[in-house]
């Protein structure tokens, strides 16, 4: 079963720096079934997440690729996520990446 990894980055992604390299044990990542992310595709189109790095904004999650959550995105996620029990692990990541003001990086399937 496909599989996205969802994980705090420690320090904010840096202007002109691509982050391209697949690493979720860098960022202890966790794991979610696309089951559970594929459902939600066409509410997330509508918010923007950075692409690969902060320079590139594209609508919804880079399925295939990595995504870039600043705090303000992870709360719009949340908003989505907040009710879905199967989703707590991911809930549990974006509440501490808003409190603490960090990114989340999403490593797609």
């Amino acid at each position: 079963m496909p599989k996205h990894e969802f994980g705090i980055m420690p320090k904010a992604p840096i202007t002109g720096k691509r982050y391209d390299e697949y690493n979720p044990r860098k960022y202890n990542c966790i794991s979610v079934d696309d089951d559970y992310i594929e459902p939600l595709c066409e509410l997330l189109l509508g918010i923007d997440f950075f692409w690969h790095t902060v320079d590139v904004i594209g609508k919804g999650l880079a399925y295939y690729g990595i995504t870039l959550i600043s705090p303000t995105m992870s709360e719009k996620v949340l908003s989505i996520t907040r009710n879905q029990i199967e989703l707590k692990e991911l809930n549990t990541i974006l509440e501490k990446a808003i409190k603490d003001s960090k990114y989340v990086i999403h490593f797609g399937i």
